[in-house]
């Protein structure tokens, strides 16, 4: 039997080339979306057992009807990717607070909870590895995308300190810092008016994926996802003041451009 693999934000994007990548090494796959876009999952990946689950992560009842669908199974996890995410572009005085908060809780309310029950589960069985999906936007202040930002530092941060934490049970923790990338992530963001509105220039999600997974099954505590460009970008962000930083991401984020 093969190993089982769990993806959130599976659909499309990122999410989707890293179940594709877990299921060319032999992972069945359990993919989470919140549309019924997730519903075409097995028409994506093909050559093993394959269980979309449509759930919003956002709430607690879409966490739990996750759960309850892999209790089902009565199989053990061997690998989760906590991809799921989303962003916000526009100036805080301008954006909706109902919008943000909804962010915060599918970004890092759900993923918590869904990640405190995985947890429990690879402790137990004593295996597994954890993907945890942060952004180059960790590393920088991000005018305009001001709360996107430090909601994947808040993941980053968890995973480093849950890397530290899993070891005495065999589990891995890696996190994926990709940066722009050709989805429709900043679309869905409302960010066409900025430069992240073009594709043209950004990494190929496939590349990133690989490149997480690379990481993952080598046991590495993270990896940036992205070309040399961006893994350039990384080592910048690690050195310069934040005021600096600031004024680069306000440059390609501000909205009208």
């Amino acid at each position: 039997m093969n190993k089982l693999a769990l993806v959130t934000g599976a659909s499309a994007g990122i999410g989707l080339q890293i179940a594709k990548e877990l299921s060319q090494r032999g992972h069945d796959i359990v993919g989470i979306g919140s549309g019924d876009r997730i519903d075409k999952l097995a028409d994506e990946i093909t050559g093993v057992t394959v269980v979309p689950i449509q759930a919003d992560l956002s709430t607690a009842d879409g966490v739990e009807t996750v759960l309850h669908r892999v209790d089902e199974l009565a199989r053990p996890l061997d690998v989760v990717a906590l991809n799921a995410g989303k962003s916000l572009g526009g100036s805080f005085h301008d954006t909706d607070l109902d919008d943000e908060l909804h962010m915060l809780d599918l970004n890092v309310v759900g993923q918590i909870r869904l990640a405190k029950h995985i947890v429990h589960k690879m402790a137990a069985q004593r295996h597994g590895r954890i993907l945890v999906t942060s952004s180059l936007s960790a590393l920088t202040p991000t005018p305009y995308e001001s709360i996107y930002g430090p909601t994947r530092a808040f993941m980053l941060a968890f995973a480093q300190g849950l890397r530290e934490e899993m070891k005495e049970y065999g589990v891995s923790v890696t996190a994926l810092l990709p940066g722009a990338t050709a989805t429709d992530f900043h679309h869905t963001a409302g960010m066409d008016n900025t430069k992240f509105g073009s594709n043209a220039w950004k990494n190929d999600p496939t590349q990133v994926a690989r490149q997480g997974v690379d990481a993952l099954f080598a046991g590495k505590a993270q990896v940036i996802g992205g070309n040399a460009s961006t893994k350039r970008a990384a080592a910048l962000n690690k050195i310069l003041p934040e005021s600096i930083k600031a004024k680069r991401f306000a440059k390609d984020s501000r909205p009208g451009q």
